[in-house]
């Protein structure tokens, strides 16, 4: 299966099957200007109602859109499964942004958590909810989302293989966020990938965790 990031929290997740999964697309305006959103695909994932993470009308195909935390119906493609954990937006149980759901997906035997805007550092029963996690996309940049350290220690619970983190400042968005920089400070396990896309196969993952940049692909 391959994952390519789009921008800010939207990724593609396309499976061997061809099926294809567009996370939280967002809303291109003054202060988005990364580039409209025109993917094809059978599934959509909202993870909470934002202009920047629901513009599901964006996505070509007449898809499946995912956007509450309930029993997943629909999906066509029997090798892919997916599953929703609530969390909240904020770190005062969503009274200050409401609430935020966390997918996670298992396609191709890969496990992937996309933890959209996720506020908070997870509980034990959110952990143990999600399970298993081999790809986590995790928030960044704070203000709106867990900071860096609150990025550090959700990576810390979840232990990934692979970790790309998203939502934070480029010079394309005009939000009060940071940059990857400060998540990024003093550790070793970094991969600039020279492109918006990777390749990830069930047992053949990294031995140890690794954070991948992707350049936005829009």
């Amino acid at each position: 299966m391959k994952i390519k990031w789009l921008a800010h929290s939207a990724f593609l997740i396309t499976a061997d099957s061809g099926t294809r999964i567009v996370t939280d697309p967002y809303t291109t305006n003054e202060r988005h200007r990364h580039g409209d959103i025109s993917e094809t695909a059978e599934i959509v994932t909202v993870s909470h109602s934002h202009s920047d993470h629901s513009n599901a009308a964006a996505v070509k195909g007449n898809p499946l859109v995912l956007n509450k935390a309930e029993e997943i119906k629909g999906i066509k493609d029997k090798s892919i499964k997916i599953k929703t954990v609530m969390t909240a937006h904020d770190d005062a149980g969503g009274s200050k942004r409401g609430p935020n759901i966390i997918f996670c997906f298992d396609v191709d035997g890969v496990k992937i958590c996309h933890c959209g805007d996720l506020g908070h550092v997870l509980t034990d029963e959110q952990v143990k909810a999600i399970g298993k996690v081999d790809v986590l996309m995790v928030p960044v940049g704070g203000f709106f989302t867990v900071d860096a350290a609150g990025a550090t220690k959700v990576c810390e619970q979840l232990k990934p293989k692979i970790i790309l983190p998203m939502h934070y400042l480029t010079e394309k968005i005009s939000i009060p966020i940071g940059k990857a920089d400060d998540f990024l400070k003093g550790k070793s396990n970094v991969t600039r990938v020279d492109g918006s896309e990777i390749e990830v196969k069930a047992g053949k993952l990294p031995a140890s965790a690794q954070i991948m940049m992707l350049k936005y692909a829009l």
